[in-house]
């Protein structure tokens, strides 16, 4: 028995040193600093798919599935049987006892003794498999957590790259219409210098030249803090340089939204809906985990006992084999289990309540949301109309003016036209973009 004991523990004490060797290595692996590109050259979907792989909040809400499996196998596993191993030496120093019989006393010896010790139990309630049921919905709602999770980061990735791309687009057209005034400017102030203008017109158009430059530097710093958005959601640090490789005009395309417009509501497929579905679900469960506090405690229990004395005497008062059945059964709380399973209730019917309500309001919301989406891309399309009209009238007011024909004051109002028309065209974008991105996560489809 000993030989075999010794065997089992040495077999155990090499597989416990073999899994933490593993896991310091899978640590040491993972502790291991990353290499950062220098530069990324990305679609939107290859930068949504590279957030998706980089991003620690994600890996975050991946990791909690996982806690949550081993949750649900510990609650299992209280099930099953436990075994505990014991060993003790005990030392009574030359100790003896003295015992009296028929008036005459009998000193008994008291040698060391070691006890070996093996201990085999298993326990089962109503309430440990209810357990069970309640850590699969926690895996269920860790699961949808992490798909809202890598809906988001899709989203927000959406939104970033667009930004990006129309604040280069902008910058594009404002540089355009800044050579324009410059060189306009720089003839102006040609004519000047040959008594031919008054100085107040070249000055005028050095103002307008400024004013443009403001707006480009505004564009640029816009367009970097869209840069760092996405950066920080890629998880890449500020020194890499982003390559988009797409255009506005590649993702937004009246087919896209129409496709997306087209699309069924299936409530079933919303996040939201699914984890407040399972929510509701679990607080059932809870009820009849409260009401399991009533039930029975069925336990087995086996107890192995060798005691091997050093010396002669001792007297041994322990059987070496104990089976033990026992069932324990609640009696009286003072009315405390009552008020649980009552408690447990009420926040059932609370739950129902919010399920219902919300899936009456899911249904305004998406009609909500398909008109924000119409609305949006009706404005988008009147707004990208605007700016290549007033780029048109722009370009036409700078050639009327380099030939005389058109007054400062004209020229002005068409390049103040422009700037109050890329501005509108960028929020145009952008509230498209959010509008596509908020049905898109809605549907789920």
């Amino acid at each position: 028995m000993k030989k075999a004991i010794v065997l089992l523990a040495a077999m155990l004490l090499t597989g416990v040193a073999a899994k933490a060797e593993d896991h310091v290595m899978a640590a040491t692996r993972g502790s291991a600093a990353p290499q950062s590109p220098s530069s990324l050259t990305l679609s939107l979907r290859e930068a949504q798919d590279y957030a998706v792989k980089q991003n620690r909040s994600l890996k975050n809400a991946a990791l909690a599935v996982q806690e949550a499996y081993a949750q649900r196998w510990q609650t299992i596993a209280s099930m099953l049987p436990q075994a505990d191993g014991s060993y003790s030496y005990s030392n009574y120093l030359g100790y003896s006892a003295t015992m009296s019989m028929g008036g005459a006393n009998i000193d008994i010896n008291m040698p060391n003794v070691g006890a070996l010790g093996l201990t085999a139990t298993i326990g089962l309630n109503g309430q440990g498999i209810v357990g069970v049921l309640l850590n699969n919905l926690a895996i269920e709602m860790k699961k949808i957590s992490l798909e809202q999770s890598e809906s988001s980061l899709r989203a927000s990735v959406t939104t970033s790259y667009m930004s990006v791309l129309v604040m280069q687009e902008i910058q594009q057209l404002l540089d355009s219409s800044l050579t324009n005034i410059e060189n306009l400017a720089e003839m102006t102030q040609q004519t000047v210098n040959a008594g031919a203008a008054e100085q107040t017109t070249a000055d005028q158009l050095k103002v307008r030249v400024n004013t443009l430059k403001n707006s480009i530097n505004s564009t640029k710093r816009n367009c970097e803090l869209a840069k760092n958005s996405l950066r920080v959601l890629l998880a890449v640090p500020a020194e890499t340089e982003l390559n988009l490789t797409q255009t506005t005009g590649d993702l937004l395309s009246a087919e896209a939204v129409l496709n997306l417009l087209g699309e069924n509501f299936n409530i079933n497929n919303n996040l939201n809906y699914r984890l407040l579905e399972k929510s509701t679900e679990m607080a059932k469960k809870n009820v009849h985990m409260a009401g399991w506090a009533y039930g029975p405690t069925v336990s087995l229990a086996y107890n192995y006992t060798n005691q091997h004395y050093y010396g002669e005497g001792g007297m041994r008062m322990t059987p070496p084999n104990v089976v033990q059945v026992s069932v324990r059964m609640p009696l009286w709380s003072s009315g405390k289990r009552a008020a649980g399973v009552v408690e447990k209730k009420i926040a059932y019917e609370e739950a129902k309540n919010t399920l219902a309500e919300t899936t009456e309001n899911l249904g305004i919301q998406y009609q909500q949301l398909r008109f924000n989406l119409q609305n949006a891309y009706e404005t988008y399309m009147n707004e990208k109309e605007n700016i290549e009209v007033t780029q048109r009238v722009f370009a036409n007011t700078t050639n009327k003016y380099h030939w005389g024909t058109a007054s400062n004051l004209e020229l002005t109002n068409a390049s103040n036209d422009l700037i109050s028309a890329q501005s509108s065209y960028v929020q145009a974008v952008l509230a498209l973009v959010n509008a596509q991105v908020e049905l898109d996560k809605f549907l789920n489809n």
